[in-house]
């Protein structure tokens, strides 16, 4: 498939609609997109990339209807405990990306399980950015370089953004027809090759996900400089 990217990140945007248009309600809909994450998990293992970070719940969804937002932490709940068995086994690596002071102390004991059963693995990192904003985390990150008194530079930053146990997203897809980014990663995707896919996400399947990869080995990454610089002689050298 050509240049594989070594980070992809999702916004899996499109459960509810999913559901909506099927005159279901729209926890069905997210039910039907854990089948979905289940799939791509198993997909980019198999295409060779090694981080996976997707969106599964920002911020600002605590702002949905009280029945939705309960459905979502029930539904996380369910999945923990299916899916962590199989992703330990094919050599997942899970880790839990935001803000868990609000959440239940069920649903952090469920997440600290999850990290701790897959720990060890090191075929691909799985990032699950829950409860997560990119302000938020570009606040806390110079929240703690504030509190040891310590200079707050770009590289100071990096090193303590929520994602700084992985290289920054070559790949950020977003499903459901949006074209924006919704909050997500604003400090990590600033290079981050971005794709919109039309599809809602539990219609993201093995075909879409090749699509975008192949898309994204089209693209020339120049990081701020030429297409002269990127493509000269002594940078292929090198």
């Amino acid at each position: 498939m050509g240049t594989i990217p070594h980070h992809i990140a999702i916004v899996m945007d499109g459960n509810g609609r999913w559901a909506t248009r099927r005159f279901l309600p729209r926890v069905a809909g997210h039910k039907k997109g854990v089948d979905a994450l289940r799939a791509c998990v198993r997909h980019c293992g198999e295409r060779g990339v090694k981080v996976l970070t997707v969106f599964a719940f920002s911020s600002e969804n605590w702002n949905r209807p009280p029945e939705e937002v309960s459905g979502l932490m029930e539904l996380l709940a369910v999945a923990l405990a299916r899916e962590v068995p199989a992703l330990k086994a094919e050599g997942v690596r899970i880790q839990f990306v935001g803000d868990r002071s609000a959440l239940s102390e069920k649903v952090r004991a469920g997440l600290a399980q999850a990290e701790t059963a897959t720990a060890a693995n090191t075929r691909l990192q799985f990032n699950i950015c829950f409860n997560y904003g990119g302000r938020w985390d570009i606040a806390q990150a110079a929240a703690k370089l504030a509190a040891r008194g310590e200079p707050i530079t770009e590289k100071a930053l990096d090193g303590e953004m929520a994602l700084a146990h992985v290289p920054d997203p070559d790949l950020l897809i977003r499903t459901g027809g949006e074209k924006r980014i919704s909050n997500f990663l604003l400090w990590q995707a600033a290079y981050s090759e971005l794709f919109f896919s039309d599809k809602l996400w539990p219609e993201f399947d093995a075909a879409a996900l090749d699509e975008a990869i192949a898309d994204f080995g089209q693209r020339e990454r120049r990081f701020g400089k030429t297409s002269q610089q990127v493509g000269s002689p002594a940078k292929k050298a090198a």
